[in-house]
């Protein structure tokens, strides 16, 4: 596959809506920057397909990907779109990041037609997510809740709130504001109460390694605050042996030349376990900084106890 092809550039995406959204954004942005020619190859992967299980019992967000970067590897696209939330902390050999834009609001929304926030839910609301991380963080805030799985894309999930399955559904405010689906939202979760996972609100685009061409192009793209925020982000998970089953939040945030991390990490077999908590801050201006970051954090996060939550999360990934 030649870096920069003399016809169309593909974009490998998913056909949900959010997702070709994302990619003709970064469509977009390939034209008008470098006057590419750029069209989208829509595909549907496996954790498109499969609804009626967590993604922690069917192999990860992974799932969100390996159609797309087979697609690269057999030369039939030159790069893929990624909510980077959905990007595992480690890529296969032969593939990388070669951007990340700038970031968009990171934080969980609350989306409900009848209740303004979590805290006006009536006792034993029936509230929907897919995100192991929103369970044990909405059970923390209010244990009283009835927390049901939620998955299929952006427009299923609002589908089954409207058809009355679920009082109030969590979603990223990010996907709903680019969407035009801001009003939506009842209200934002601050981060004390709904610590947004690695890589919330980003784009993150994924190319092969030997695209050398394309990939000095592409980190022409790159929101350097927002890439190294999500570096720390990322190095958290890595640094503990993150996976789907783990209930771990990550999330960075800049104050003036320092990076402060926060992380929260729950117990994926006892939803309702105490959250472990920890916050560190320093320099993130290398991405060896800012990977040193996020591994203080992940040994702060051991230290207060978390490798009995770790082999929780272990357990719950292995059950079938």
């Amino acid at each position: 596959m030649p870096n920069l092809p003399t016809g169309a550039t593909l974009i490998a995406t998913r056909e949900s809506r959010l997702a070709l959204w994302q990619a003709g954004h970064v469509r977009d942005l390939l034209t008008q920057r470098f006057g590419l020619h750029v069209e989208l190859l829509g595909m549907t992967t496996r954790g498109d397909q499969i609804l009626d299980r967590t993604l922690s019992k069917v192999g990860g967000k992974g799932l969100f990907v390996k159609e797309l970067e087979t697609a690269l590897e057999e030369g039939r696209a030159h790069l893929a779109v990624h909510s980077l939330k959905d990007v595992p902390m480690d890529l296969p050999e032969g593939f990388e990041l070669a951007a990340v834009l700038a970031r968009e609001d990171p934080r969980d929304a609350f989306v409900s037609p009848r209740y303004p926030s979590l805290a006006e839910l009536p006792q034993g609301a029936v509230v929907g997510t897919s995100s192991l991380r929103r369970v044990v963080q909405l059970l923390a805030a209010r244990p009283d809740l009835d927390v049901q799985p939620l998955r299929g894309n952006l427009d299923t999930r609002l589908r089954k709130l409207d058809d009355g399955g679920f009082d109030a559904i969590v979603l990223a405010a990010a996907g709903l504001m680019r969407l035009g689906l801001a009003d939506r939202i009842a209200s934002r979760f601050e981060p004390e109460t709904m610590l947004p996972c690695a890589g919330q609100g980003a784009l993150g685009i994924e190319v092969r390694t030997d695209a050398v061409a394309l990939r000095a192009q592409l980190a022409q793209l790159t929101h350097r605050p927002t890439w190294f925020a999500v570096q720390a982000e990322r190095a958290v998970s890595r640094a503990l042996g993150g996976s789907c089953s783990m209930p771990l939040a990550a999330h960075a945030v800049w104050h003036g030349e320092t990076l402060s991390l926060r992380v929260a990490l729950g117990d994926a077999q006892t939803p309702r376990a105490p959250l472990l908590r920890a916050q560190v801050s320093g320099p993130a201006h290398t991405d060896a900084q800012a990977r040193a970051l996020g591994e203080h954090a992940a040994q702060t996060l051991r230290e207060a106890g978390a490798q009995a939550y770790l082999g929780a999360a272990d357990a719950a990934g292995a059950a079938p």
